[in-house]
Parts: C-alpha cells; structure tokens; sequence
C-alpha cells in the first residue's frame, strides 16, 4: 500500500506537489498587455494559474467592494485605491506604486486630421472625442484634468464621447467611429489602425500612477505574484510595453 501511495504522489503534477493555486487579479484595463505576458511567464515557471479580470479601475474597485474575490489590485489611480484602504479592504503594508504613463490624442491611422495641440480638438473637424467615461475612469479624469489644464475642456465636453474604459476609447478610434481620443500612450502602441497626433508633455499632463495591493486575506501565492510584478524581470516586460517608472515620472 506505501509502495503504491509513492508511485501516485510521484505521478501527481508538478504544480500540485508546488502548492499551486489559482490567483485572481482585478487590473486596469490599460495593463492587459503587458500583463497578460508577465502571467504567461509566471504561470510556466510556478504553475499558478493567475485569473485576470481587466477593466475600468472604478469599476473593478466597485467588485470587490461588493464583495468580488480579488486577492490582487492593480489600479490605474490612486484614488480607486484610497477607497479600498478607508475601508480596509487592501492589506496596506503591500501597496507600492511602480508605474506611470503619459497621455496621448490619437486620431484614426487612414484619413485623421492633422493636430499640432489639444486645443484643436475645439475645432469642428473634430466632431467626435472619445475619452474614458471622464467623470470616474482613471484614464478619462487624467484626460479631463489635461483638457482643463489647457483651457478647452467647457468648449470640448460636449463632444465627448464617453466609453467604459481606455481600451474602448481606442477601439472607437481604430473602427473610425470617432475623430479622436485621449488615452495612455501605451495604449496607442498596441493598436496599428491609429496613430498619435500628439504627445502630451509630463510637464503639461496630470501625475499619473498605477498602485497595486494585496488584498486582505490574499493568499500567499498571491503575494508571491505580487512580488513578482515588482522583480525586474517584470519591470523590462512594462517598460518595453511603454510604462515608465514611478520613480523617474515624479
């Protein structure tokens, strides 16, 4: 009977007799990219399976506010992380900002009109603005903040088209349904049927930064792959999708 336990221990996965798991991580839709190949790599190497749920911050934050079984959260602002921790959510000792971004205005990459400063999109050519539901999408509030900024946000609101998170702002772009949009600049990089019409300086656009935490209760496999995200290994994988340290933006 020993004998024949051994041989089915020994039979047993890899990842089984490792203490695999499967880890749930709520990330800002802005990070799909990057993230998903980070996980890949780390599913091989641990044999973890690491469950992405990607989408707008507020609304992820909204999930597990009601409860939603998130063990990691990766925001793309500070905010939708300072609600989590005044309730307690986050394990606090765990959270570290590591990534920023900068914004761009895209337009589509056949026939878009030529713009030299977002105060063009004033204009009527541009008809049609795409940004990120502006009012509680990280990446819409960094737009809407930049457009104020620059003076136009009154004289542009109207023309807004507001969507559910970056990476659809980018679709509307990309299928031609709008003349333009606002969006991060690692956004921009992943979609050839559009190009940036302009780059908006660090200088002139909001602090843009991306937080992530354990939740409380996260498991320890979680935490490894929080740990994970910060290894430089990780760091080369953002920083060749466009991301630029925290560090360096402030």
């Amino acid at each position: 009977m020993l004998r024949l336990l051994l041989v089915l221990f020994l039979q047993l996965p890899l990842s089984v007799l490792a203490g695999a798991a499967e880890v749930s991580v709520f990330a800002a839709a802005s990070l799909s990219d990057a993230l998903q190949e980070i996980a890949t790599a780390y599913e091989t190497r641990s044999g973890d399976r690491i469950a992405l749920n990607l989408g707008a911050s507020n609304v992820l934050a909204r999930q597990i506010e009601q409860g939603a079984p998130a063990e990691l959260f990766l925001s793309a602002d500070e905010a939708k992380m300072d609600a989590l921790a005044k309730q307690n959510l986050i394990d606090q000792a765990t959270r570290v900002s590591i990534l920023s971004n900068t914004l761009v205005v895209i337009v589509p990459a056949r026939g878009g009109q030529p713009l030299t400063h977002p105060r063009q999109l004033t204009e009527p050519r541009f008809a049609r603005i795409a940004l990120a539901e502006p009012s509680s999408v990280p990446a819409g509030i960094y737009a809407r903040t930049c457009l104020q900024k620059y003076g136009v946000w009154t004289r542009i609101a109207a023309k807004v088209i507001p969507t559910a998170n970056v990476r659809s702002a980018l679709a509307a772009v990309a299928t031609g349904n709008v003349d333009a949009a606002i969006v991060y600049s690692t956004d921009a990089r992943a979609e050839k049927r559009v190009r940036i019409a302009y780059e908006v300086p660090r200088a002139d656009g909001p602090r843009i930064s991306y937080p992530f935490a354990a939740l409380r209760g996260a498991s320890r496999n979680a935490r490894k792959f929080l740990a994970h995200l910060q290894s430089a290994e990780a760091r080369a994988v953002f920083a060749r999708h466009g991301f630029v340290e925290w560090t360096v933006a402030r």
